[in-house]
């Protein structure tokens, strides 16, 4: 800041004062009448002389609440939208858990179905070799075992098709779980990089502000010795 304009500020600060102090006093009160135009006038003299980074830091602190507003939004929205993901990945691992299910359960009615066919296909051929047979409790007995063992062979793979099924589930469960927390994780740093950045800016332009305050009042003092 110029010699001038520190000379021109002192002026119009000088004015203000005298403006105030000779203003009309309002009976029966501590107020006093001022001339609005001339009043309003020195101000605009005085913030045209002002340097350019107290306007500037002014700018910033009206902006200050556009700007956590706009940044609060923004958090809100990417929370919003984490938080659509995560449930669609989880509607999709139900999804296919739900199909698993139903996979696991044909299947399993299939092996069960055709286990029960080849058992009563055994039992037909045990009857009719019964009937041509003279001795037929051996061959009955052969056939009761073999559709036995079948029989536990399918309710054995009925088994373990539920269980490979199930495996299956938790994984995608845990799979959807891990991504939403890691959606909402993203989220929240956005929202912290963001309110850090915006404090950062605010802390700037205050640093700035203050400097130029003290160089004003360093050149006042130095005018005035």
């Amino acid at each position: 800041m110029t010699d001038a304009a520190l000379r021109r500020v002192d002026q119009i600060l000088t004015e203000l004062i005298e403006t105030v102090e000779t203003a009309r006093a309002v009976p029966m009160s501590s107020s006093c009448v001022v001339p609005r135009e001339r009043m309003l006038d020195l101000f605009d003299d005085l913030r045209e002389v002002l340097p350019p980074e107290m306007v500037e830091a002014r700018k910033l602190i009206a902006q200050r609440e556009t700007i956590l507003e706009e940044s609060r939004a923004e958090a809100d929205r990417r929370r919003q939208e984490a938080g659509q993901a995560a449930d669609a990945v989880v509607a999709d691992a139900q999804h296919q858990v739900a199909d698993l299910h139903q996979r696991a359960d044909d299947r399993a009615r299939e092996v069960i179905e055709a286990a029960e066919a080849q058992a009563r296909e055994l039992l037909e051929a045990a009857r009719a070799e019964h009937h041509r047979l003279v001795s037929a409790t051996g061959i009955h007995q052969a056939a009761s075992e073999a559709a036995a063992a079948l029989r536990l062979g399918a309710e054995e793979q009925v088994a373990r098709l539920r269980a490979e099924s199930e495996a299956a589930a938790g994984h995608l469960a845990a799979d959807a779980e891990a991504y939403s927390s890691r959606l909402h994780g993203d989220a929240d740093a956005y929202v912290q990089r963001t309110l850090s950045d915006l404090l950062d800016v605010l802390q700037r332009a205050a640093r700035t502000t203050e400097q130029g305050l003290q160089r004003m009042s360093g050149q006042h003092a130095g005018e005035d010795r």
